[in-house]
């Protein structure tokens, strides 16, 4: 086969006792994302090359660009390691296109090879010089030929696609997201992602008081985020039972706290189930009152279990931003209420007590209600973006 696409890794190239691991999972990741395509991987320490049909390169190109753990893919040509062969694939490569200046750049990997690199620039450059009408430009060229020479083989191209970076998906073991239907823990989620954390998430429902179009917003958000990972599940939690239990017996002013509490309660049972290892939120510090420093300490009190906000430290207008690269953004602002803003209070306390927190729950008979939540939590799997789209 002529033409293949080469990978060159991500930051899992600072790792080096642990190479082989994350590389191996990078390796299980893209057949993943590439399972409907017929696909053969060889992989080393640093590339990986994926051979297909040609008139599939780009499409699978485009799928990559969503899987961490990769600097850059490209489509290239894998000829054999002589002058020869490479010269003449370098003309064949630049012929049709119409460039008025080129710079060669020559990496030579493989040290049996006799020329080293800056002498085959020189040699390759004199060669298209002769032969196009084409001149050296080695500042801003109109194209840049690119000439690997590996121990398997030589591989010429001309464009590169950047990777997403981060690392593999899967990595750093599991953990669960809390998902509700807003803009900021799609996000988180993507960004845990990047970190090569894997993911369950957690979405609370209250029917009556929510609807069915928030449950599948929520599970078409999943779905989004779901195109980088490809092994999302969202646990659904029936929460009206405890959410009413709540409204009746707290004082408005600290339902949400109270209520958060509980939640995270649910998620940590729910997250030694799963095999999660962490709790990831969308929590940024200050944006509403269940997320200043004093609402995370009383609400965090309820689990030892590590809770990451990724979106901790980042303003709203950053956060909008990445939610729109991600193609989150227009699904979470669709007009679906969650059961964390249907009986939002006026006036919810900024600074809660920790000592009323407990108090107020010994009125509440949030064990056994905590437990049936659990026991009749439903798991959506097989997450389908377009099945989502239509449905909203």
């Amino acid at each position: 086969m002529n033409m293949l696409i080469m990978i060159k890794y991500g930051e899992l190239t600072t790792k080096k006792a642990n190479r082989k691991t994350f590389i191996n999972i990078l390796n299980n990741n893209i057949l993943r994302v590439l399972k409907n395509y017929d696909v053969k991987i060889k992989k080393d320490r640093v590339r990986m090359y994926i051979e297909t049909k040609e008139n599939e390169l780009e499409e699978i190109t485009k799928k990559l660009q969503k899987v961490f753990g990769l600097h850059s893919i490209v489509i290239c040509h894998k000829v054999n390691t002589n002058i020869e062969d490479i010269s003449e694939k370098v003309l064949e490569i630049i012929k049709n296109k119409n460039f008025q200046t080129f710079k060669i750049n020559t990496k030579r990997a493989d040290k049996k090879f006799p020329i080293s690199s800056m002498e085959f620039n020189h040699k390759m450059g004199g060669i298209v010089l002769k032969n196009t009408d084409m001149k050296v430009d080695v500042h801003q060229p109109d194209v840049m030929i690119h000439i690997e020479i590996r121990q398997e083989g030589t591989f010429v191209y001309t464009d590169e696609s950047k990777g997403i970076g981060g690392y593999p998906v899967g990595i750093q073991g599991k953990g669960l997201l809390m998902l509700s239907g807003g803009i900021d823990s799609p996000v988180a989620g993507y960004l845990s992602l990047k970190r090569g954390v894997d993911l369950e998430c957690l979405y609370f429902e209250s029917p009556p008081h929510t609807s069915e179009e928030a449950k599948n917003k929520v599970t078409k958000l999943a779905s989004i985020i779901n195109e980088y990972s490809g092994n999302i599940k969202v646990n659904v939690i029936p929460f009206t039972k405890l959410q009413e239990e709540i409204y009746k017996n707290v004082p408005e002013t600290y339902v949400i706290t109270i209520m958060r509490r509980m939640m995270y309660r649910i998620a940590e049972k729910v997250a030694k189930i799963k095999k999660c290892k962490i709790i990831i939120n969308g929590e940024s510090i200050g944006q509403v009152a269940s997320q200043t420093l004093d609402s995370m300490v009383v609400i965090n009190q309820v689990t030892n279990m590590p809770v990451i906000r990724p979106v901790a430290c980042m303003d709203k207008l950053e956060i909008i931003e990445l939610a729109k690269k991600i193609k989150t953004y227009e699904t979470s602002i669709l007009p679906y209420e969650d059961c964390c803003t249907i009986f939002l209070p006026k006036h919810p306390v900024i600074h809660p007590e920790l000592q009323k927190c407990l108090d107020l729950e010994k009125n509440l008979n949030y064990k056994e209600l905590i437990e049936e939540c659990i026991q009749n939590m439903e798991v959506i799997e097989n997450l389908n973006q377009k099945k989502f789209e239509e449905i909203l």
